[in-house]
């Protein structure tokens, strides 16, 4: 796309929001209009703000995607080589080993697409420059709000970044340099609450609010140990607690809610991103992991592909009684007139009902019926495209939890241990199961860390060494396939020093992605990050 930038003449394409970005900020742009017959009515608003947001649809769902890149480098779900394929040049088997590199399409994926919207954020923000009206200092503040976030999910990925501001797109030849990873954090920290008595505190369903700024500062503080070296938990409490006491967002007494084909009423999500089935795609994750066979429950227009599971060693941590195991598709398989449906791809099981097991060969080879399928989003009867559910990318659950953690990692164990009882209340018929105490918190994990194969643990390494690893355990149930797991296993020392399935530890720089090759060789201010070299 020919991109906006600051000229004498000041304009603005109008064109934006259904066209995709490019690099090039010095191209002139044509089809557009000049600035006085801008002015600063609600439709040239749109037309700046909503791609910004539109394109989170992509970056979340799209190929190779985000959801991708932090769950399936994690040891809860992962995409094995089956009968039907998912090979595809070894690049799951990557993800799940930790063994990507610079050209890895996952990481890159990320890279290109949060750039690519900031490019369109930032041209944005010049080109509020240029309008007068009193609600454009809120309009900045939001899209700042979104620039941070935007930072939070790169600094989280990669630490040491390019910091690329609308101030860049008035010097468009001169390459961004690399900031440092508590530079980028720094810039954070300051837009947040640089913009915190500006922006609106109503919510305006699926768009920046105060609160929603709030949840980006805790976790940058939660995870500032790993960030920068040094500990904000009290500052990711203050944080929090504005957002508790503001009485805006309640735990939906049913866990499932949030996750239903239309959550849009759900009164637990703070910042939300709106996908449609046919204006808003991309969410075809149903796709992704059913059986092909599958459809037939659902009476899906098209079959699905039949990849992701969960691991089988993650499953096993589960409670009895916990309803929020119900996230995973297990056990004989029906069509919806409830008729037993059969595998199709192995010629010695065409004659024998789908029936999803929680077993795993190993990455590299698994049969098609195995590992329990994800099924955290409502997968709506009928659906002939991708889904058209909301994704909450954060929850009040999660404000909660992360009050629960930082009380936990400063001594206060039993307070901790009164807000996760709370959370887990919903999930349990019985209430005396869903208590927790501060003691058991202070626990290992019941999870079953060590090699997987065929059914059976081979070298087991066990999960009770891990400090607070019950409290990593209940992040799991918690918020399983919902981009948590990945930077909860790196803050509880586990992403780099624990195997499952067929991951084995494979170097401490994996805490953070390496910076695509494509960009290094555009950019010679970018440097490589250590141990991709």
């Amino acid at each position: 796309m020919k991109k906006i930038i600051k000229k004498s003449y000041k304009i603005l394409a109008l064109f934006l929001l259904s066209t995709m970005a490019c690099t090039d900020l010095s191209e002139r742009p044509y089809n557009v209009l000049v600035e006085e017959d801008l002015g600063s009515s609600p439709e040239v608003l749109a037309a700046l703000t909503a791609p910004v947001y539109t394109r989170l649809t992509d970056l979340l769902y799209g190929w190779h995607g985000y959801f991708d890149l932090v769950e399936e480098c994690s040891d809860a779900i992962v995409t094995p080589a089956r009968p039907n394929g998912w090979i595809d040049g070894g690049v799951y088997r990557n993800m799940h080993m930790h063994t990507w590199n610079a050209f890895q399409s996952h990481p890159s994926g990320l890279w290109n697409r949060a750039y690519g919207s900031l490019n369109i954020l930032n041209n944005a923000l010049l080109n509020y420059q240029t309008i007068e009206g009193e609600n454009i200092p809120v309009l900045v503040s939001e899209l700042r709000a979104l620039r941070a976030f935007y930072y939070y999910l790169l600094v989280d990925a990669f630490g040491n970044v390019p910091i690329v501001t609308e101030e860049n797109l008035l010097t468009p030849d001169e390459l961004p340099s690399q900031s440092s990873r508590r530079e980028v954090f720094d810039f954070i920290e300051a837009e947040l609450l640089g913009i915190m008595d500006i922006i609106p505190e109503e919510k305006v369903y699926g768009k920046m609010n105060k609160w929603a700024a709030k949840m980006i500062l805790a976790k940058i503080y939660l995870n500032a140990e790993v960030y920068i070296g040094e500990a904000k938990y009290q500052q990711a409490i203050a944080q929090v607690d504005d957002i508790i006491n503001s009485g805006l967002y309640i735990l939906e007494p049913n866990y499932h809610t949030n996750f239903v084909t239309n959550n849009q009423s759900s009164r637990e999500q703070i910042f939300s991103v709106i996908f449609d089935e046919t204006r808003a795609g991309w969410f075809h994750y149903h796709w992704k992991t059913l059986h092909p066979a599958s459809a037939a429950t659902y009476n899906l227009g098209t079959a699905p592909w039949g990849g992701s599971a969960a691991i089988p060693q993650f499953i096993d941590t589960y409670e009895e009684g916990d309803s929020r195991f119900d996230i995973w598709i297990r056990g004989p398989q029906f069509s919806l007139s409830g008729q037993p449906i059969f595998n199709s791809m192995d010629p010695s099981l065409r004659e024998v009902q789908l029936d999803y097991q929680n077993t795993m060969g190993s990455v590299d080879a698994t049969r098609e019926y195995e590992g329990y399928r994800v099924g955290k989003y409502e997968i709506e009867i009928g659906s002939v495209g991708p889904l058209s559910n909301d994704v909450p990318f954060f929850r009040y659950a999660d404000a909660l939890m992360i009050k629960a953690e930082s009380l936990l990692r400063t001594g206060n164990a039993d307070a901790a241990a009164q807000i996760v009882t709370e959370v887990r209340m919903r999930s349990f018929e019985n209430p005396d199961d869903a208590i927790v105490t501060g003691a058991e918190l202070m626990q290992g994990s019941r999870y079953q860390y060590g090699n997987y194969e065929s059914g059976s643990i081979v070298s087991l390494e066990g999960g009770d060494d891990i400090q607070y690893g019950r409290f990593l355990d209940e992040l799991g149930y918690e918020f399983a396939a919902e981009f948590h797991r990945r930077q909860d296993l790196i803050r509880f020392g586990v992403f780099t020093s624990k195997s499952w399935l067929t991951h084995r530890p494979n170097g401490n720089h994996r805490t953070i992605f390496p910076i695509p090759q494509p960009a290094i060789d555009a950019n010679p201010n970018l440097n490589q990050n250590p141990g991709y070299n």
